[in-house]
C-alpha cells in the first residue's frame, strides 16, 4: 500500500470536489481491516515525469507551483484544475507513488500494489485537465512497458480515461479499456466506440460508453464480457487499473447508479485475471470519487481486500463509523454507512431503454476486441 502524509498535499482548496478529506477516513477504514504496510510515496524527478509529459509543460507546472497567480495556461487556471502553491511537488509525489508501486512489483517484492492517491488519468502530454496535473496512471503503464511487459490498463472511473488512451494511442503493446458514462452527457466528451487506437495500434483502445442512469446490471455485464476477452486475446503480463468510484449512485458529479457490489465484482475479476495472465502483477490506483465518507472508504477497502484475497465483512467497523460521523455530517455526506455492500434496493432497476442501449454498446465494443485476436 502506497500512502503517506504527502498524499494530503494534492489539495485544490476547500471548495474543490477532489478533496484530500477522503484520505483519512479511508486509510482509517483500511487499518480497521488489518492493513499495516504503508509506504511513503516519493517525489518523481522531472526526468521521470518527462517520460510522457513535455519539458515545457513541466516548466509551466513548476511556474504555477511557485506563483499560483499567473495567468491561466496549459489547462491550469480557474475551474477544474486550479493552481496552488507547491502543486508540482504534490503532483510529482503522486507520480512517484505509482512508479514506486510498479518498481516493487517488477522487483518481485510484491505481487499486487495499491496506490489510492494515484489514478489521475486525464492529464495529457502538455496539458492538465479534469483535476489531473501529471498522469501518474499512464506513467505507471510506461514504467511497466519499459521493463518489457505487455500492459493492460483497465479504467473503471465514471469519466473516460482520455489521457491514458491518448498517451498510448500508437503503442501496440498497451491496451487501454475504459468503461464510463457516455461523453455525450459527461466530461471529457470522449471515449466513444469509434476511438480504437492509432494506425500502428488499431484495436488497442476499447471503450464502453454507458447511458446515463446505468446501474450494476449493465456495468457488470459489460465488464464481465469484455475484460476477460481482452485478456485472453492480448495476453497481458502486467495489469494497471484505475478504480474511480464516482460511478456510485451517491456520487454528486455524474449519473451512473452503481453500488459497491460492482466494485466487489470488478476487483475480484481483476485479481483473477492478474493471476491467470500476469503472474499476479497488478497495480491498482484510486481516481475519482467525491462522496468522501460514504463511498470512497469502502471502495478503496474493497480494492485492498481483493488484493489481499479476503472477503469483505458484512458491516463497517462501528468504532470507525462513530469516529467519522461528525466529519461526514459537516461535509454533507452522512451518515457513514453500516453495510459494506450496499443493499439491493439502494437504487431502482435500469429502464429497459437504458439496458437495451447498453447491450448494443457492448456488442459493438466486442467487435473491437475481436480485432486483437
Amino acid at each position: 500500500m502506497v500512502y503517506g502524509a504527502a498524499s494530503l498535499h494534492h489539495n485544490f482548496g476547500p471548495d474543490h470536489p477532489l478533496t484530500p478529506l477522503r484520505f483519512e477516513p479511508s486509510i482509517d477504514m483500511l487499518r480497521t481491516l488489518g492493513a499495516e504496510n504503508f509506504v511513503e510515496p516519493p517525489a518523481a524527478s522531472d526526468e521521470q515525469i518527462a517520460r510522457l509529459h513535455t519539458p515545457e509543460y513541466i516548466d509551466t507546472v513548476r511556474a504555477f507551483s511557485d506563483d499560483p497567480w499567473l495567468p491561466p495556461a496549459a489547462g491550469i487556471g480557474p475551474g477544474d484544475t486550479p493552481p496552488f502553491g507547491g502543486m508540482h511537488e504534490a503532483a510529482a509525489t503522486t507520480v512517484g507513488g505509482s512508479l514506486l508501486a510498479v518498481d516493487r512489483i517488477l522487483a518481485a517484492e510484491t505481487e499486487h500494489a495499491f496506490h489510492p492517491g494515484g489514478g489521475l488519468h486525464h492529464a495529457m502530454a502538455g496539458r492538465a485537465g479534469g483535476f489531473c496535473i501529471y498522469n501518474d496512471a499512464a506513467l505507471a503503464v510506461a514504467r511497466a512497458r519499459d521493463a518489457g511487459h505487455r500492459v493492460l490498463y483497465v479504467d473503471l472511473d465514471v469519466h473516460h480515461g482520455d489521457g491514458v488512451q491518448a498517451l498510448f494511442w500508437d503503442e501496440p503493446e498497451v491496451v487501454t479499456f475504459s468503461i464510463h458514462e457516455s461523453g455525450l452527457s459527461l466530461f471529457p466528451g470522449t471515449g466513444f466506440i469509434e476511438e480504437q487506437g492509432g494506425a500502428a495500434a488499431h484495436g488497442t483502445a476499447v471503450n464502453v460508453p454507458l447511458q446515463p442512469y446505468s446501474g450494476d446490471a449493465s456495468w457488470q455485464a459489460a465488464v464481465n464480457e469484455i475484460v476477460p476477452a481482452i485478456a485472453n486475446a492480448f495476453r497481458p503480463t502486467f495489469i494497471v487499473s484505475q478504480h474511480g468510484c464516482d460511478s456510485h449512485a451517491l456520487d454528486p458529479l455524474a449519473h451512473l447508479r452503481l453500488t459497491t457490489a460492482s466494485y466487489v465484482f470488478a476487483t475480484r475479476l481483476l485479481d483473477e485475471i492478474a493471476h491467470r495472465h500476469a503472474e499476479g502483477r497488478w497495480l491498482a490506483t484510486g481516481g475519482g470519487g467525491y462522496d468522501a465518507y460514504r463511498v470512497v472508504p469502502r471502495s478503496w477497502a474493497l480494492v485492498w481486500l481483493a488484493q489481499a484475497h479476503r472477503q469483505p465483512p458484512s458491516e463497517t467497523d462501528g468504532a470507525w463509523r462513530e469516529r467519522w460521523a461528525d466529519a461526514a455530517a459537516d461535509y454533507g455526506q452522512a451518515p457513514p454507512p453500516t453495510l459494506f455492500i450496499d443493499p439491493d434496493d439502494l437504487v431502482g432497476p435500469e429502464s429497459e431503454q437504458v439496458a437495451e442501449a447498453n447491450r448494443r454498446t457492448v456488442e459493438r465494443a466486442m467487435a473491437t476486441v475481436e480485432g486483437l485476436r
